[in-house]
């Protein structure tokens, strides 16, 4: 007989550690953009597992892909090659345009891996240009390294000494870069687009100053493509709107789709730090996650998958873009691109309150950066299901703006 709702609850207030703040709700299943809880529930998903679920939830292809897999080989190590990694890596450095990629499990072991890479790469031609220079307002892991380079103090607190050779600056503003970036910089490491900081974008050619800040004093560029990579802004990678390519890359998120991984890509100059010994992973690149990451990359990529997330990105803007002008003194920015979107409201006293409302009406999505509602739904989602997120929210925010 299976658990009730409240025995499952109880159990995890028991023996699971309480580090997150979650919705009183089990789920159970899902299909395309919908999850179902063990009450039978249904839910529209544009949370997507936290912009993971690229190609929603059960798509056949991806559930045949892991199951043949599993049935094959699940786990080897990386002593052994295998395929489907070797694969998934070729696809990765080509639509990259860099040349070698590594595989880990999450995305903060994609960030720490980028670190280290780059120290390397800069310590062999001096052993004082260590600096990582990051961005406010960031997220690039919990891991200590990786919450080192997160720009937002409150994810430091009480988890000193940090690890040193890290320092901020403001997103967009390019002076304060300047001002900071210096010969013992080893390398500036952003989000193209911040996602749990607030859906922020470049603005005008502040990535182009960027890349020729960075190669004017022999720094690399590192460009974390964790939640806005994998086809969600319009494109594969979110550089390419940009016309800048970076020295490294992070991905990890949608990239198999639901199964865990990460990777970093990286040019040959900069490959050519590492050597045997100097990095590694037991389970990252394992043959399961990348049969599942080879489905993606091979579906993602098409032209007329990424003109549609496009399309449906202006879409959705556009509407949220209507509630603005409906409630302006309560909505007060509508920010983001593709299918990383963001809708600011004036203050933080409601932004849970609007998130627990669609939950309510069977609407799943998020508030970041204490005010932001976040849409980052899978990439397969429609206009009509648009349309239903909208009436939702306008509902909901109706109630309290009133």
């Amino acid at each position: 007989m299976s658990a009730t709702e409240q025995q499952i609850f109880d159990t995890d207030a028991k023996d699971y550690l309480p580090v997150f703040n979650r919705y009183r709700i089990v789920l159970d299943h899902g299909e395309g953009a919908y999850v179902w809880d063990i009450t039978g529930k249904r839910y529209l998903d544009f949370l997507g597992g936290i912009a993971v679920n690229v190609l929603g939830h059960g798509y056949k292809p991806l559930v045949d892909a892991v199951a043949r897999q599993a049935g094959k080989l699940i786990h080897v190590s990386n002593l052994y090659y295998t395929e489907p990694q070797a694969s998934a890596a070729a696809k990765l450095v080509k639509l990259s345009g860099l040349d070698r990629a590594f595989f880990g499990n999450s995305g903060a072991e994609a960030n720490e891996g980028a670190i280290k890479i780059a120290r390397k790469y800069a310590h062999r031609t001096d052993p004082g240009k260590s600096e990582i220079l990051t961005a406010w307002d960031s997220f690039h892991g919990r891991t200590l390294a990786t919450l080192t380079a997160t720009g937002q103090p409150k994810y430091h607190e009480g988890f000193g000494p940090l690890p040193a050779g890290f320092d901020y600056i403001h997103y967009n503003d390019i002076e304060e870069l300047e001002a900071k970036i210096s010969d013992k910089t080893a390398a500036v490491m952003l989000e193209t687009i911040q996602g749990e900081g607030g859906v922020h974008t470049p603005k005008g050619d502040y990535l182009q100053n960027v890349r020729a800040l960075c190669d004017r004093h022999h720094a690399l560029l590192i460009f974390d493509e964790i939640q806005s990579g994998i086809g969600r802004s319009g494109a594969f990678f979110a550089y390419e709107k940009y016309g800048v390519k970076p020295d490294i890359v992070t991905l990890a998120k949608g990239l198999a789709g639901g199964v865990p991984i990460g990777a970093f890509v990286v040019t040959n100059e900069v490959a050519r730090a590492f050597h045997a010994g100097d990095h590694g992973t037991t389970f990252g690149g394992n043959p399961l996650a990348c049969a599942a990451a080879n489905v993606v990359l091979d579906t993602v990529p098409n032209p007329a998958f990424l003109a549609r997330v496009e399309l449906l990105g202006m879409y959705f803007r556009k509407k949220l873009e209507g509630l603005q002008k409906k409630y302006r003194e309560f909505l007060v920015d509508v920010r983001g691109t593709g299918l990383l979107l963001g809708a600011e409201l004036a203050s933080a006293q409601h932004g849970r309150d609007i998130v627990n409302a669609c939950l309510a009406e069977g609407v799943i999505i998020n508030c970041t950066a204490g005010k932001v509602l976040r849409f980052i739904p899978p990439l397969i989602i429609t206009e009509a299901q648009i349309d239903e997120v909208i009436a939702t929210l306008d509902k909901a925010i109706f109630n309290y703006a009133r």
